[in-house]
């Protein structure tokens, strides 16, 4: 079952979330790591914004359990100098291993899209790490494509 976000699920979110940097560190050592006290700024952080209008929190549930989450919200340019075209970003989505390949990750997405059109938002964004392939079928599969590359150097000793 797909259900909006409530304040006592921050603490399942904030260690849903662990699991996302887990993974994400597991497929590319460059991702950021999570610190000791990570799961639970992000449970706070979440439940900050859980009455925000611009934010969106979908749980998926199964049996009472929190098996995966989504964190949306609406973004604009600055308006000063730029025509606007708010638009929403997807931030964050992490689904429990044993529950992927099951639907629950496209029903989170639909989830946000649906609340995105509400808000009459014409698109929506993400990042997904270039060595994550599983993830880039699975967007491509709800329409994504290649729209900007987020690129990456690492900068050496000045003795070098």
């Amino acid at each position: 079952m797909i259900r909006s976000a409530v304040a006592s699920d921050a603490v399942a979110i904030g260690k849903l979330w662990e699991k996302l940097v887990a993974f994400h560190r597991e497929i590319d050592a460059d991702m950021p790591r999570s610190t000791l006290q990570g799961a639970s700024l992000y449970a706070r952080s979440l439940s900050d914004r859980l009455n925000d209008s611009h934010t969106r929190v979908l749980v998926a549930e199964e049996d009472g359990r929190i098996v995966g989450y989504v964190l949306g919200v609406m973004v604009d340019l600055m308006p000063e100098m730029f025509e606007q075209e708010a638009g929403g970003f997807l931030a964050d989505i992490f689904v429990e291993e044993a529950y992927r390949g099951q639907g629950v990750g496209r029903a989170l997405v639909e989830g946000l899209i649906d609340w995105f059109r509400e808000k009459g938002l014409k698109h929506y964004e993400w990042h997904v790490a270039a060595t994550n392939g599983s993830a880039i079928a699975f967007w491509e599969q709800l329409g994504g494509r290649p729209w900007q590359i987020r690129m990456r150097a690492d900068i050496g000793d000045s003795d070098s």
